[in-house]
């Protein structure tokens, strides 16, 4: 799903990776985080696991070719698409010198890496209904749909039941067969006595069953690509990151199995005038600092409209004041953020002789107990250099 790394950028390869580069960079990471090295330690342990996932995918042509097309959610551990719920726990009950002798020494035979920690998961029924695989896919949204909320139809490509074969992968007058390598079982194992590895059959790649002649439409996926349209609800609140599920739009199932479910990962666009922190929003408001002596009203933008502030005589530069409710929505209806406006001095620019010198008059008839700041800075500074004397007679 969207919380899972590329595979190809969790073995440390190109895209355009050859066969031998992708086996070369999992042994050293097998070798790295194998559990036997790290007794005890989890994240080697999870990026063991992740690594031996990514290989068992990126060194199948069938399967590689499929995650090259459709990412994680098109990768098809069987007939009935991804399954969520492989387990991968086996990898720390395989012994190190098992890896040794298999990919470095050559003992075992074959030589398939990753074939060596396939699970051998198969369908029970690879001739029946099989739900489709759940897509994921990121869209962009203004800033202003996260606030008040859009609709949007989505121009989509995705994996349907394969009309030629109806979802079965063989050609017509053909049908599926026990595997005759695995005996149906998905999985074969390789080695003697103590040290036994478990594998995925190379044969069926784990489904207990081959087809005879493939379907020339499919080329015995039981799939084929086909553009769809989606209406996508995007409701008030979403943030970056907030995953929408549109259920039965995903990957459509075989042999008259369910579709999957599409899952839209939203990121918003920065606005022009808020900055967004969780339900709250804030923006910056440029006041002269001839206002701010004064103090006044100003115009602050909100959600809902331009709203007046009346700010004190003698508001500093930064001063921050909270408008309540007029924030972000929650995305679970649960009430609305605040709006925090920060005064930000604007300096008067493009002066006219007139407006010049009425500011030097202004400036002539202020007193030094107009600026406070001004003031303690300077009797820090007297403080600093009577220290300064003192320490340097």
């Amino acid at each position: 799903m969207a919380d899972k790394r590329d595979y190809y950028e969790v073995l440390g390869v190109s895209k355009s990776a050859s066969a031998d580069e992708i086996k070369s960079a999992y042994r050293k990471l097998a070798m790295k985080y194998h559990p036997d090295r790290n007794p005890g330690d989890e994240e080697a342990k999870a990026k063991f696991q992740e690594a031996s996932e990514a290989y068992e995918v990126l060194s199948n042509d069938e399967k590689r070719q499929r995650y090259d097309q459709f990412g994680h959610q098109g990768v098809n551990f069987g007939p009935g698409g991804f399954d969520f719920g492989r387990d991968f726990s086996h990898f720390q009950d395989i012994d190190l010198g098992d890896i040794l002798n298999s990919v470095f020494g050559g003992g075992m035979g074959g030589g398939a890496f990753g074939g060596m920690f396939g699970g051998g998961r198969r369908q029970a029924n690879p001739d029946g209904p099989q739900r489709g695989a759940d897509m994921s896919m990121e869209l962009e949204v203004d800033f202003e749909e996260a606030l008040f909320g859009s609709e949007r139809t989505l121009d989509l490509t995705l994996p349907e039941e394969c009309d030629q074969c109806h979802g079965s992968g063989a050609a017509r007058g053909s049908k599926r067969t026990t595997c005759s390598t695995c005996g149906g079982r998905g999985a074969v194992v390789r080695g003697n006595g103590f040290f036994q590895v478990r594998q995925t059959c190379p044969k069926c790649g784990g489904e207990g069953s081959v087809i005879e002649r493939p379907c020339p439409a499919c080329h015995g996926s039981g799939q084929m690509r086909a553009k769809r349209q989606v209406t996508l609800r995007i409701p008030k609140g979403v943030d970056t990151g907030s995953r929408l599920r549109l259920a039965g739009k995903g990957g459509g199932g075989l042999r008259g199995g369910e579709p999957g479910d599409l899952y839209v990962v939203v990121r918003v666009r920065d606005s022009e005038i808020f900055i967004r922190d969780g339900l709250d929003l804030a923006v910056d408001v440029p006041v002269s600092p001839i206002s701010a002596a004064v103090g006044g009203d100003v115009d602050v933008p909100t959600p809902d409209g331009v709203a007046n502030l009346k700010i004190p005589s003698g508001t500093p530069n930064g001063k921050l004041f909270r408008l309540r409710g007029k924030g972000m929505p929650s995305l679970r209806g649960m009430g609305t953020g605040d709006l925090v406006v920060r005064i930000v001095f604007e300096v008067p620019q493009r002066l006219t002789a007139k407006q010049r010198g009425l500011l030097d008059d202004l400036a002539k008839i202020l007193e030094p107990e107009n600026f406070p700041e001004s003031q303690r800075l300077s009797a820090a500074a007297k403080q600093f250099y009577s220290r300064k004397e003192k320490l340097t007679k």
